[in-house]
Formats: structure tokens, C-alpha cells, sequence
């Protein structure tokens, strides 16, 4: 058996997909009844720990505490508790604008680096534990993020529906590392590594002005340049980019996806 929690979430429907065992899905409405209740624990072969409050602009500090930093503590000394091998999301948020250096710039990417730190302190006494710091998810299943879905698949929602894309000033200068969704699924679950905290993104940063270009060529829109809002000053990643974790992995393209 193997429990998922974030089931209802992008990447969690992802792996729901994928994965071919018994699935205990656990959600955010249910997570915590489920602490409480769920006695099958030595029947549990892994956990894959999706679950989060993962908005970036997300102001309640104890909201995001409760279920990113004190959840994840609670089902981590479980995991110890029954041997539980364990999978979680971490985030390259943790890095903020500086490269390969901790500078969270949220509430959100704080509480990812706590529970790497927690994990970091107590990973002799898992069985085995892997922290994976996604960079810029995109692909199938976006539909309901709304402004956090991933500009692939927000600029195909703008042309489709008004024939343009809204790009802010400047995206030529905004580098990330985008990875597909069916490569973070296919890492994840398949790597053979050890322990510990990897970053999972491709390694190979492309602007918000390429992803725009792609996506209008694709769908023939025109792109509308906005200016830059003045609330995500400071609190924009202006680069990303994965340390190369994983050389033996060929990765989606977001031409490749587009097609």
C-alpha cells in the first residue's frame, strides 16, 4: 500500500495515475482525522508526501505551519516509527534569487526549508527518505491552479479564450527551470538513489519569453505585454536552475510537450 497525500493536487493526480499498487489518497479535508484513525501503518510500503499549502502569496503563517512544517513532522516520525520509506516534495523556493544558496522569499519556501532541515537532522533514523526540491512544474492536469498553474499551461488557457497572452515586461530576463510533471513522476518513483534532498528540474533554464513564443506559435496568439506588478517585487524568482542530479534522465521539452 502505498499512501499519497496531496492526492487531489496537480502532481498528485500525476502520480495517482502512474502508480499501480493500492492507493491510500490523503487530502488536505482529510489529513489530519487521518493521523488520527489510520492503524495499518505496517501494511504501508511507501509514502509519497504531496500535500501542502503551496501558494507563495499565502499571508496566514499558522495555516501554512499546521499543514506544511507540523504535518509533515507528525507523519515523518511514523515513517521512522514503522520503518516507512518516504518520498516528499520539497521546493526549489527554497532558493529564492540566489543560486545554489537558501533565500526563501515566502512564507511558502520557509516552511519547505524547515521541513528539509528537520529531515536533514533526522535522516539516520529513516529507513530511507528522499526530499526531491521540484523547480517549475508544468503539464497535464493544471486546470484548477488558477494564477499558480505554470505559464505553459496559463498562456494556452489566455490565447485559447481571448486569442492572446499576457506577458509581463522584461520575460526575456526571467529564467526558469520548467520540468514536466511526467518527469518529476517518472523520477520520483523509479531512482534508486540513497537517502537525502535532491533538486529535480532539468538543468536547463529558458525564459518566460521563449515559453511564450512556443506557446503562441502553437495555438496562434499574439502576445500582450503588461507591466510588471509592483506587489511580486522582491518576491519573484528571477532565475532558476537544478544542480544535475539526475545526467542519465532525458527530459521533456516544452516543445516536445507542445506537440
Amino acid at each position: 500500500m502505498i499512501i499519497l497525500t496531496g492526492s487531489n493536487g496537480f502532481i498528485g493526480k500525476n502520480f495517482k495515475d502512474k502508480i499501480k499498487d493500492e492507493v491510500l489518497e490523503v487530502n488536505q479535508e482529510n489529513c489530519w482525522s487521518f493521523l488520527r484513525e489510520f492503524r495499518r501503518w505496517k501494511d504501508v510500503d511507501l509514502i509519497l508526501h504531496q500535500g501542502a499549502i503551496s501558494s507563495t502569496i499565502e499571508k496566514d503563517i499558522n495555516k501554512i505551519h499546521a499543514f506544511n512544517v507540523d504535518y509533515s513532522i507528525l507523519l515523518f516520525e511514523i515513517a521512522i516509527k514503522y520503518e516507512i520509506p518516504v518520498r516528499y516534495a520539497s521546493s526549489a523556493s527554497v532558493y529564492g534569487n540566489l543560486r545554489g544558496v537558501f533565500n526563501p522569499l515566502n512564507y511558502y519556501a520557509i516552511s519547505k526549508l524547515q521541513i528539509d532541515y528537520w529531515v536533514t537532522d533526522n535522516i539516520d533514523k529513516f529507513s530511507s527518505i528522499q526530499g526531491f526540491r521540484y523547480f517549475n512544474v508544468y503539464g497535464n492536469g493544471e486546470e484548477n491552479k488558477g494564477d499558480q498553474a505554470s505559464p505553459v499551461s496559463k498562456f494556452a488557457k489566455q490565447i485559447k479564450e481571448t486569442g492572446e497572452l499576457q506577458l509581463f515586461e522584461g520575460s526575456d530576463k526571467f529564467l526558469r527551470d520548467f520540468i514536466c510533471v511526467d518527469d518529476v513522476v517518472d523520477i520520483v518513483l523509479n531512482n534508486k538513489n540513497e537517502s537525502g534532498i535532491y533538486d529535480l528540474g532539468t538543468s536547463n533554464p529558458i525564459s518566460f519569453q521563449h515559453v511564450a513564443e512556443c506557446v503562441s506559435s502553437k495555438y496562434n496568439g499574439k502576445i500582450k505585454y503588461i507591466p510588471f506588478p509592483d506587489h511580486l517585487v522582491d518576491k519573484y524568482q528571477d532565475y532558476t536552475c537544478a544542480k544535475k542530479e539526475w545526467d542519465d534522465h532525458k527530459f521533456i521539452t516544452i516543445e516536445d510537450y507542445l506537440k
